[in-house]
Parts: C-alpha cells; structure tokens; sequence
C-alpha cells in the first residue's frame, strides 16, 4: 500500500492547514498570543511534520521524542477568560481534533487531486494514520470521528461556521506576507498563497484577504492538472525526501541529547 503521508506534495497544503487551524478563534487567539511561528515559520513547520512523520513512520524512541517536545511547547500555551475574550488551553481536546482534522482533509485532499480518488482500502488506512497523530498526544481515541463517514460529517459541520477572525488574521497575514524572514522564503510566498488560496473554502479566502477570481481558478485548475502528470513520475527517494530528512534529524537530535553535558535546545 502506497505511503501517501510520506509524499513531499503534502507541503502544497501547508499554508490551507494552517489557516484552517487559525480560523478556529481559540487556536487563533493562543497562537497570537504564544507562538513564535511568524518569525521562524521553517522551523515551525519542520516541527510539526516531524511529529507527523514520527507518528506514522517512526520508531518507538522517535515517537517518544516528539511526544515530548509538542507536550512541554504546549505547557505555556494556556489563559483563562478575560473581559475581553474566551480563555483556551492548548490541552483542549476539541481544540486538538480540529488541528488534527486540518492536517488530514488537507492531506487526502491534496493527495485526491495528483492521484485521484483512492481505494477503500487505502483512503481507510491513511484515515487511521490521521488518527494515530492525535491519540499520540491527549485526544481521546474516541473523540476521533469512528470512520469517513463520521469526519464527513463533522468537517462540514464545522467548516459551515468557520470564520477567521483578530489574532488569527493577524497571524495568517504575518505567515502570508512575511517581512523578516529569509529572501529565499519571501520568493516562494506568492506561489505558495496562490496554492494555499485554491486550495481554501471562499469564505476563508475573504477572511485572510487572498484574492480570487475566474483567473485565478482556470491557473490553479492547470496548475493541479500538471502537478498531477508529473510528480507521480518522480523517484521515490525525491518525493520521499523531506519526510527522511527530518526523521533523521530528529535521530540526530537524539544521539546527541543522548551524549552528558551535550543535550540541545531543540524546540518544536
């Protein structure tokens, strides 16, 4: 059976992910208010896909690691109501289902759209790879919608209400229209909010600020039509590639914590 989370094509789906995350006003607020992802958005991406990667992919001793470097950077991310907004806790676990839930409608959406439409068989076995990225952390298993079906249901629902908002336009626009962070990243960005557009609901298109028209549909339909001719011809190794490097940084992190008086500072 393919390994579709391992595909490098699943970074197009980085920017919908994430916005769909801030679009919740709680996530939004917390990661306002917490995060350091606008000014360093690599290393907080390559923080997240490790986790992912070493949930699905990796050994006992990886999970143990990034299990622990998500728990201690969500301690602090936590804050009671105040007069002027609901209180939220990293901890929720409504809040984690939807986290989750962004990285798995983004991957099989991703994935649909360069592979088709996948088996039962298939689509079933990347659904509970999505499951266990939860359940690693403090989701309750059963929280988890039981099958497709259920998680259909669920996404609509809370895609129907959806709406962006403060903190978590802010920090949206920040990742969208970086102003100090490498040049390199800066140039990539207008090819990256094109795909992160296409790829939203309209209304979280308004509420980000990303513009859309007719234009923008039939470039990003070519755009999907080719991506869909060509990386399924790459090698292997090449669109495998990111999810190998950072398992093995992460290896690397851990030999050397491992080593007395030598542990890093590896933030997640």
């Amino acid at each position: 059976m393919a390994e579709f989370g391992a595909e490098g094509i699943l970074l197009a789906g980085a920017g919908r992910a994430l916005l769909l995350q801030l679009a919740d006003p709680a996530v939004g607020r917390g990661v306002d208010e917490h995060s350091t992802f606008v000014g360093r958005p690599v290393n907080r991406l390559k923080g997240t896909l490790t986790y992912v990667y070493a949930i699905v992919y990796g050994t006992d001793e990886q999970v143990n690691e990034v299990r622990r470097r998500v728990n201690r950077a969500h301690v602090p991310v936590r804050r009671d109501d105040n007069e002027t907004s609901p209180g939220y806790s990293a901890y929720d676990p409504e809040l984690q289902l939807w986290v989750v839930a962004t990285l798995y409608d983004t991957a099989i959406t991703i994935i649909e759209k360069i592979y088709g439409p996948l088996d039962d068989e298939s689509a079933d076995a990347m659904y509970q790879d999505y499951a266990r990225i939860g359940t690693a952390l403090q989701l309750p298993p059963g929280m988890w919608p039981e099958d497709r079906a259920a998680f259909s249901r669920y996404w609509s629902g809370r895609i129907s209400t959806l709406r962006a908002e403060g903190g978590g336009v802010r920090v949206g626009r920040g990742l969208l229209y970086p102003k100090r962070t490498a040049l390199w990243y800066r140039a990539i960005m207008p090819s990256a909010r094109f795909l992160t557009a296409g790829l939203l609901p309209d209304q979280l298109r308004k509420d980000f600020g990303l513009p859309w028209s007719d234009r923008h549909e039939c470039r990003f339909d070519r755009t999907v039509k080719t991506l869909a001719v060509i990386y399924p011809k790459l090698p292997q190794g090449l669109r495998h590639w990111f999810k190998n490097y950072c398992l093995s940084s992460l290896d690397a992190d851990i030999r050397a914590n491992s080593q007395p008086g030598k542990r890093r500072g590896v933030r997640a």
